[in-house]
């Protein structure tokens, strides 16, 4: 039986990163999914669709669509002020304790209106669009009371109706204790876990969990209360772990089966091995590190040894990681944290994919997965890391329609 095409696309170049001349591929698009995938020569007989298209591809290398893990893309102003105190010797966590940080993101998201905050972001979103990314995960965290998560969440949504990229969304609403509930943390979980997320899951705007389990944030028997609280509702759960400090985050994440860790700078091997065993994904975060100077790395030794699958991503932010380049994010990877060409590839592809738990939709290019994928003027996998500040990505195909074309 011949397959049904709504689209094909030839004359694309394909390869692991380390075959400099690739294979020349055809791609065949069905309903938004692949239908077929596989080496010019094998091109089956198929049959088009009505309106059916062909697209040369002209000899770009194709990989599939990015995939952003992590990303804070909603949150009202900016925090260049606090950038300025960290050049000149302040810490996060001193810039924090003062009233900034965090909160200060908190104060203006409360502030600015749902048509603010989604104009803001679908300027960032676009940007990531426009370097390959087909799928992103938005976390809210920056509005830490019901009103103004429940804005970011609604913003997040609509930013996956209105703009050409998947949006799956994270609450965050253990990211920072609020002003109002200063001195009183214990009291603040309470009404994340029995207020916050039960009436945003009931109004379908969570498809995951995360919390902030760090010295500055959430001790561990207060993250422990919010995973009990995700998983009485059936949501997955990842975890902002061992940035600062480690204080049992990774321990206490890999118990309830968590998606992810990230961040992970102060992480021990007995937390990677807890991390292989519930199959955690680590999702590294450069731009952050970056930022803030800091001198401890992930350890990228023990989760190759343990097996543990590396995932990256900008984690765009206002306060740590401004942001918005997954090309020069998988530089900072490699250069800063060692991973090699096919790890950082793979970081933001099927990796970022199995943080999310959609690995069986994004991250690779298979029949029956989406129809996501990047074409790129370059003339190997190794030039997508190698050049700073280059637009290499010629057009961006997501679900089978482009979204993105520089021609």
């Amino acid at each position: 039986m011949k397959p049904h095409f709504d689209a094909l696309w030839r004359n694309l170049k394909t390869g692991d990163g380390s075959d400099r001349a690739g294979r020349s591929v055809a791609i065949g698009v069905a309903a938004g999914t692949i239908a077929w995938i596989g080496e010019e020569a094998g091109l089956p007989a198929f049959e088009p669709a009505a309106g059916f298209v062909q697209h040369d591809g002209a000899g770009a290398w194709v990989t599939p669509g990015l995939v952003e893990c992590h990303t804070h893309l909603v949150f009202g102003g900016n925090r260049a002020d606090e950038f300025r105190r960290r050049l000149a010797g302040a810490s996060y966590e001193q810039i924090a304790r003062a009233g900034g940080g965090i909160v200060s993101t908190v104060s203006a998201t409360r502030a600015a209106s749902e048509d603010e905050l989604f104009a803001s972001a679908a300027v960032r979103l676009r940007r990531l669009v426009s370097e390959g990314v087909t799928a992103v995960e938005i976390k809210s965290g920056y509005g830490l009371d019901l009103e103004a998560e429940t804005k970011m969440l609604r913003v997040a949504r609509r930013l996956g109706r209105e703009l050409p990229v998947t949006v799956y969304t994270t609450f965050l609403g253990a990211h920072a204790l609020p002003p109002e509930y200063r001195g009183r943390p214990d009291d603040y979980i309470e009404l994340v876990c029995g207020g916050m997320l039960p009436a945003l899951a009931e109004a379908g705007l969570v498809d995951a969990v995360d919390v902030f389990c760090e010295n500055i944030a959430f001790s561990v028997p207060q993250s422990e209360r919010v995973l009990q609280a995700a998983g009485r509702l059936g949501l997955p759960v990842k975890m902002h772990a061992e940035q600062l400090s480690n204080i049992g985050a990774t321990q206490l994440a890999t118990r309830y089966g968590a998606l992810s860790t990230d961040h992970l700078e102060h992480v021990a091997e007995a937390d990677v091995e807890a991390m292989s065993r519930a199959g955690t994904v680590a999702v590294l975060l450069p731009a952050a590190y970056y930022c803030l100077r800091e001198t401890k790395r992930p350890p990228v030794e023990l989760f190759r040894r343990h097996g543990v699958p590396m995932a990256i991503a900008t984690d765009c932010n206002p306060g740590t990681a401004p942001a918005l380049s997954p090309l020069l994010t998988m530089n900072m990877a490699c250069t800063l944290f060692g991973l090699t060409l096919e790890e950082a590839l793979q970081g933001y592809t099927c990796n970022a994919a199995l943080a999310l738990g959609k690995a069986s939709r994004h991250g690779v290019l298979e029949p029956g997965r989406d129809a996501d994928f990047a074409l790129w003027d370059v003339d190997s996998p190794a030039e997508l890391v190698y050049w700073l500040g280059v637009a290499a990505c010629r057009a961006v195909v997501r679900r089978g329609e482009i979204v993105h074309d520089e021609h």
